[in-house]
């Protein structure tokens, strides 16, 4: 018998990261910047909601390959106090002059990131057909009015502005997250002026500090918005200059999109958990309905007091698989192969000091989104387009207009029959988000875990109805129950690959709050206010 061949460790160490505790609110996010421009505002007196915005603003300067101006998203806020969460939709939507005969089929199949019929040239991939309108100022906007305090604008924007003009961190994470962008960003101008200096990607010094690069018109672009209002995105001077620019790439998101784009905030549809908890998901199309299937699925699965068994972890392989077979059948054969399966998302999760929680998940889609940088603005737009498939006539089909599926699934936990604990949490990672919010989710909620413990947890992955990845840092008991459950691979949970997705999460109790972020990104962190 050839034994199998044992599975490539890069990260022969073992990771710890602390959780943050406090009493005056915390902020979790994949960049530990953005959560100190998150809890700076808490200091001064706003709420969740101004803490959330304002770390959203500060990860289009430290964070621009996951979200930033140009992007999409989605928010669950729940009052302090309240039994019925709200959602921010700001998810993606196709330009008014989308035209599926844009994007034409060479005949094969995309072997890259995702399998799916191949555009010529990959314009809805990258480039400036790939945009679809970009919704996240709008949201932020509709977020700091419906649910922040009256601290002013040019506040909440002061860090990001603060970030931006120092510039983003040449660290080595950064050279990484470039280089694997590297070869499409060089095809546009802006882009490889700012992110490919001398033609290479940056590189940190051999020894000292690594030094900052210059984001073009980004700060600039934020200072107009702190002066002139988060309107002037989509019905001002930076809406014009979006548009022209837009134009003369060759886009077709225009100005009649940008002066109709909205967020909406509706009730957050709840799925029942155990009947002890009720989870407030985005709903719609988002990852949340296959959530709701394997929380059903999952109501029987064994609880050993000594944490997840086994049999617990085979049952949600084999759970999950099944609800990605259901999802995916459900939108028909052709967006089965199409729906996105590897993103570079961003999710922060934010309390303050009464209590109020917002969980947000805002994107560019792919990592550096359509790798198209605006000269006039120093915006890097999203590749939304790449939701959809583009075959005409096909479920989830480009159409001017259209929403597409997407897996974004922040939510917030509430006890069924109130009291405490109140949790909020979500993750990045394409379709292995659902998997990750699960498994943070039931570790706290069935297992008692504190967050901790949950980040430092190893999970299994399953993004699709063939196959389960498992940590390979699991119980070799586990590893076999989850190989007689179905195909399983083992991977490592590495900076790079991206096998697993990257939740952060939140836990607020009667007497205070804690929360954690994934141990395995390198920038992220929990951050408490002083006061």
């Amino acid at each position: 018998m050839v034994a199998p061949t044992p599975v490539y460790r890069s990260q022969n160490w073992t990771l710890r990261k602390p959780a943050a505790r406090g009493r005056n609110g915390i902020v979790v996010s994949q960049s530990r910047e953005a959560a100190e421009a998150g809890t700076a505002i808490l200091e001064q007196g706003g709420n969740a909601a101004d803490a959330a915005v304002a770390a959203c603003f500060a990860l289009a300067a430290v964070e621009p390959w996951n979200s930033g101006l140009g992007g999409i998203g989605f928010a669950v806020v729940l009052k302090a106090g309240a039994t019925q969460a709200e959602v921010v939709d700001f998810g993606p939507i196709a330009p008014r002059r989308a035209d599926p005969a844009d994007y034409p089929l060479t005949g094969e199949v995309k072997k890259d990131l995702f399998t799916w019929p191949e555009v010529v040239g990959d314009v809805n991939i990258h480039g400036p057909l790939s945009f679809v309108t970009p919704s996240s100022v709008a949201g932020y906007a509709r977020l700091k009015e419906a649910f922040g305090t009256e601290l002013p604008l040019k506040d909440i924007l002061a860090p990001a502005i603060a970030l931006a003009k120092r510039g983003l961190p040449a660290d080595w994470y950064t050279t990484l997250k470039i280089a694997s962008s590297a070869a499409v960003l060089r095809l546009y101008g802006e882009s490889a002026r700012i992110y490919l200096p001398n033609g290479l990607p940056p590189v940190p010094p051999y020894q000292g500090s690594p030094g900052f690069m210059r984001l073009g018109e980004l700060p600039a672009t934020l200072e107009r918005l702190a002066e002139a209002g988060l309107d002037d995105f989509y019905r001002g001077d930076i809406a014009r200059s979006l548009a022209a620019d837009i134009a003369l790439a060759g886009g077709v998101v225009d100005a009649g999109d940008l002066a109709n784009c909205k967020a909406e905030i509706r009730p957050a549809p709840t799925i029942d958990w155990r009947g002890s908890h009720l989870v407030h998901t985005a709903g719609g199309l988002t990852a949340a309905p296959t959530l709701a299937d394997v929380v059903k699925g999952m109501a029987d699965a064994p609880l050993d007091a000594a944490g997840p068994s086994p049999a617990w972890y085979a049952q949600l392989s084999q759970v999950m698989r099944q609800a990605y077979r259901d999802r995916l059948e459900g939108l028909g054969a052709a967006t089965a192969a199409k729906e996105a399966g590897d993103t570079c998302t961003t999710h922060l999760t934010v309390v303050d000091g009464e209590g109020n929680l917002v969980a947000v998940t805002t994107t560019l889609l792919s990592s550096m989104g359509s790798r198209v940088v605006l000269p006039s603005t120093g915006v890097l737009m999203n590749n939304g387009m790449m939701w959809f498939d583009p075959r005409p006539g096909s479920a989830n089909a480009i159409a001017p207009g259209a929403r597409p599926l997407c897996n974004m699934c922040p939510v917030v936990v509430t006890p069924k029959e109130g009291g405490w604990p109140r949790l909020a949490a979500g993750s990045s990672g394409g379709r292995r988000i659902l998997a990750s919010v699960y498994q943070t989710l039931a570790w706290q909620l069935d297992f008692g875990m504190g967050t901790e413990e949950t980040a430092h947890q190893p999970r299994i992955d399953v993004s699709g109805p063939d196959s389960t990845s498992a940590d390979l840092t699991l119980p070799a008991e586990t590893l076999a129950a989850l190989q007689q459950a179905g195909p399983t691979t083992l991977v490592e949970h590495a900076v790079l690959p991206i096998n697993f997705a990257c939740p952060n999460f939140i836990r607020v109790d009667r007497d205070g709050a804690e929360g954690s972020s994934d141990a395995a990104s390198p920038w992220s962190a929990a951050v408490a206010a002083a006061r």
